[in-house]
């Protein structure tokens, strides 16, 4: 495992761990985490020496040799660039938030977790060359800064605007998926570094091209996807600081500066993003001149920066590309200490207010002097990084603008749009911190502790050193952009002399301070179109009209009607299938209608039980023949030497029928009215046309083949690569081992859903537990007292919590059968577990008669007897499980192995013979859990729960009956 991976590796396992420290030690945890990635951001710091020099490390974990799919790290000079900014300033917002934040704050460690996560997926992101590794970081991102903002879940607008953020961003990740796929076809490869290298050409890359495009705008806001980010500052200080100002709305810049040297040639590229970039410059900088909150003016003036460097970048320009990287660190150390110091305000005065902010700068002068430090530098004032940028911009536009009217373009609208950004940065230091005529002076609720302005201050800092030390950082920006003498970008530097973009920034400052001056001193409000027609409002339209639709669409579908929603179910099926079939028309030239003279009785029975079903009066009279069919299947399984597939079917079909006993006993005894004999015929109509087309469909199936089948070679991949001889179960725990994960979260989301639909307030197991002994005591202290011991109910009990039973309800023949039987099921779970890699068993099969042993124990002593045999909760069984599966298929692929690959040692018994440790029975134990902890979780929710609503109805029932 190389460096990178290791650290990717250690960051999320410091995500996982982080809830619990938290809970257990407070916001203290903030600045051991912020010491982490400070010391993650020295070691790629480190790392990345070599890389500034021109050159480009490359890490490759191997995922799906087949499918060409691997886990590719590559580190060059602009993901250094990118990985540092991710992690220096992830380091200072953490060491932040250490005094941020106060002990005991609801969902501080969801929130502490949650920040870790992001950054590991950031910190991927930037680091991935495999465009898929890429992707499955980027919604990384998506997800967890959908938690961030969302993170005061008791506020409405923190909900509303978390879920607008994942709608936006998650929609254009989708068309960004699409349009990596499209370009890993055509260009042969998944790796971006060599699909921008020798780019592929043609309409097919071009809608790719776009469909990237959409991916980065909407993560970036840019224009029309701007809005979510204003509306995204319902999140915490620290969030908006390292999220949108130097994380997440820069992924977007990293993948259009990643591809424009290989698409910037793509026909309508530059002109698609200098064009909406000017748009969003503009409008950001307009929108944030008309807001009275000192954070939505920042955002919103974080949305025109985004513009700007869109536009920058845009050109596709290896000069205008350095000066996008220059302005992109300079926006990053200047706009996050801006929202760290609006954090400090709010959290000291309680109000972000500017109309109610007064007098601020003589009482807080630190604070004072470093956010007049962060907004000269984004105003573009020298000596800061932000004038060394912006003038660096300036130059790079009017060079190239001498023979491209875009980029002379572009110059117009950045110098305008930097004459609204002085103007807004002068009325936010205007409005924080001057004496204002008229407004009372606000009250300091907090005082703000001096370790709050550690991290603004190093922000600060580092944009006053980037303007002095600009010659030092010129060599990086340098090795960013492949370049020749011919478009070499001019040198990085605070004084060119007297040039013209030295007097475009001299008049950039002038007019921008003017605009400020009499915003300020009138207080003057600048005229906007009317919300209407804003994107914003647009937005909230269309989902408005999407609700309205899928309520429609619901009303017309959802009948609450079960058979009408399986009717309308098979009509698609028949009408698919059927239709198929007709077209095609391909048929057998032969048919065999059986394959042993056995199959026609269990056919038989089978056909009957289905037909009876139809007439069943009851309920459970239905789902015992039904239940019949199933284990007419597993029968026919058994004859065609398949024990596995009969074992697992003969017990999923008793674990189901006792399910649906459970549901039943809360419905009446008996069916329902009978349909019309329209609907009846309707229904066999239904029932006949779905057996004919699924029949044929076998049928077809079967007969088409022209080739011989791969299961034929199954057996032998089973024993050379999982190191079994029992096929069935080799395939579920290696050869498609994916398939088994998806299957296992499939069961647990059932579990959930299940439970949601039970339990009234919580899932976990509240119930005292009847540990066994205090079962034991219980039954000793019996016996003493005990004075018939043939009476019903004073007879002795052979399970833990018999006594809690209704003497009315106990069996003793079925205490006494259970009793003996319950650990020889349990032995023989274990035994199906640990042979089955071999023999026909597994961890499904075991996990089911571990289960079924449960359902007896929970049959015989009811609720008490369920909470004393199993005292875990069920949600834990199952999170083990799956975490247990999840962890052995990941952990080959730190070895150098593909993911879910076996390893295996044979164990010498001697007269015992030869004992097989394969790392597949891990991922089958995992299995194992996931099975147990489903049976246990539908007995405690469709047993357990609904026992506990019977008796409390029963009691008040009869509560009311005695008064």
């Amino acid at each position: 495992m190389g460096a990178m991976s290791s650290i990717l590796l250690l960051l999320a396992l410091s995500a996982l761990v982080t809830h619990p420290l938290v809970r257990r030690f407070g916001r203290r945890i903030f600045v051991g985490l912020s010491l982490l990635v400070a010391g993650v951001f020295l070691a790629l710091l480190l790392i990345a020496q070599p890389v500034f020099a021109g050159g480009a490390i490359v890490e490759t974990i191997g995922w799906v040799p087949q499918l060409d799919l691997s886990v590719t790290l590559r580190l060059d000079a602009v993901s250094a660039l990118f990985a540092l900014l991710v992690t220096g300033a992830g380091a200072l917002v953490l060491l932040y938030c250490a005094s941020y934040f106060e002990d005991g704050e609801q969902g501080l460690a969801r929130f502490a977790a949650v920040f870790m996560g992001f950054a590991t997926s950031m910190l991927g992101l930037v680091l991935a060359d495999d465009i898929y590794l890429l992707f499955i970081f980027w919604e990384g991102t998506t997800v967890f800064s959908f938690l961030l903002i969302g993170h005061v879940t008791r506020l409405r607008t923190a909900n509303s605007a978390a879920l607008q953020a994942l709608m936006v961003t998650t929609l254009g990740g989708l068309a960004m998926l699409v349009g990596f796929v499209l370009l890993a076809q055509q260009a042969g490869t998944s790796l971006l570094s060599e699909i921008v290298a020798d780019p592929p050409q043609g309409p097919v890359a071009t809608t790719a091209v776009y469909l990237l495009l959409a991916g980065a705008l909407s993560k970036s806001a840019i224009f029309p996807f701007h809005f979510w980010l204003p509306g995204a500052m319902a999140a915490p200080t620290p969030v908006s600081a390292y999220l949108h100002a130097a994380a997440m709305v820069k992924a977007g810049i990293y993948l259009i500066a990643r591809i424009g040297p290989g698409f910037s040639d793509v026909p309508g590229y530059r002109e698609t993003l200098v064009i909406l970039g000017a748009i969003t410059m503009l409008n950001g900088g307009i929108r944030a001149l008309k807001q009275f909150d000192i954070k939505l003016i920042v955002a919103h003036g974080t949305v025109s920066q985004l513009g700007l460097l869109v536009m920058v970048f845009g050109i596709g320009d290896p000069r205008t590309s350095y000066a996008g990287f220059a302005l992109l660190f300079a926006h990053a150390v200047a706009k996050a200490p801006l929202f760290l110091a609006v954090g400090i305000i709010d959290h000291s005065t309680g109000t972000r207010d500017l109309r109610k902010l007064c007098g601020l700068g003589r009482r807080l002068p630190i604070l004072t002097a470093i956010t007049v430090v962060a907004a000269a530098s984004m105003a573009g004032v020298p000596p800061f990084i932000g004038f060394v940028a912006k003038e660096s911009a300036f130059a790079e536009l009017l060079s190239i603008g001498a023979a491209e009217p875009l980029a002379m373009f572009a110059f117009g609208v950045a110098a305008v749009g930097s004459v609204l950004t002085v103007a807004y940065m002068g009325r936010f230091l205007w409005g924080a911190f001057a004496d204002k005529a008229g407004t009372r002076e606000c009250t300091i609720v907090h005082r703000p502790a001096g370790e709050l302005f550690i991290a603004p201050a190093i922000f600060a800092l580092l944009s006053l050193a980037g303007g002095l030390l600009a010659p030092l950082i010129d060599p990086l920006l340098l090795a960013m952009v492949p370049h020749t003498a011919a478009d070499a970008p001019e040198h990085l530097a605070l004084w060119h002399g007297f040039t013209t973009p030295l007097a475009v920034s001299a008049a950039v400052l002038l007019l921008g301070g003017v605009l400020a001056a009499l915003l300020s001193r009138t207080r003057a409000v600048i005229p906007a179109l009317p919300e209407r027609f804003s994107a914003s409002h647009a937005y909230w339209v269309m989902t408005h009209w999407l609700d309205t639709l899928a309520l429609r669409l619901t009303s017309l579908t959802q009948r609450g009607s079960l058979p009408f929603y399986l009717a309308v179910i098979l009509v698609v099926l028949v009408g698919a299938l059927g239709g198929t079939l007709l077209v095609t028309g391909e048929w057998p030239a032969e048919i065999e209608l059986m394959s042993s003279p056995v199959q026609l009785p269990i056919a038989v029975i089978m056909s009957v039980a289905a037909i009876f079903s139809l007439r069943a009066r009851t309920r459970f009279q239905s789902v015992v023949l039904v239940g019949v069919t199933g284990y007419g299947m597993a029968a026919i399984f058994a004859m065609h030497g398949a024990p596995d597939l009969a074992l697992t079917q003969a017990l999923v079909e008793t674990v189901t029928l006792i399910a649906f006993v459970l549901v039943i006993r809360r419905l009446p005894q008996r069916m329902g009215a009978a349909a019309s004999r329209r609907v009846r015929w309707a229904r066999v109509a239904i029932g006949v046309s779905v057996g004919l087309v699924l029949g044929a469909v076998a049928v077809v199936a079967l007969g088409s083949r022209i080739d011989d089948p791969i299961s034929l070679q199954i057996p032998e991949l089973a024993a050379a690569g999982g190191h079994g001889y029992n096929a069935v179960n080799v395939m579920l725990v290696d050869i498609r081992g994916w398939d088994t994960m998806g299957e296992l979260s499939v069961i647990l989301a059932a579990a959930t859903g299940v439970a949601s639909l039970v339990f009234l307030r919580t899932r976990a197991d509240l119930r005292p537990k009847l540990t066994r002994r205090a079962a034991r005591s219980e039954v000793r202290a019996h016996l003493m007292h005990v004075a018939d011991p043939d009476h019903p109910a004073q007879r002795v009990s052979w399970l833990l919590a018999g006594r809690h039973l209704d003497p009315a309800h106990r069996s003793i023949l079925l205490e006494v059968v259970v009793r003996l039987l319950f650990h020889g099921l349990i032995i023989l779970s274990i035994y199906l577990l640990l042979t089955g890699h071999n023999t026909p068993g597994g961890g499904f099969a075991g996990g089911l008669v571990a289960g079924l042993a449960l359902v007896a124990r929970y049959l015989a002593g009811g609720r008490y007897e369920l909470g004393a045999t199993v005292p875990l909760d069920a949600g834990r069984i199952l999170g083990t499980g799956l975490a247990l599966a999840v962890s052995m298929a990941i952990l080959p692929m730190f070895f150098g192995q593909s993911a879910l690959a076996s390893a295996w040692i044979d164990v010498d018994l001697g007269p015992f013979g030869v004992l097989p440790l394969v790392t597949s029975t891990l991922f089958d134990i995992g299995v194992y859990l996931v099975v147990f902890g489903l049976i246990l979780d539908v007995l405690r929710s469709l047993g357990a729960e609904i026992d506990e609503h019977e008796e409390a109805e029963t009691a008040a029932f009869e509560e009311e009956v005695s008064r």
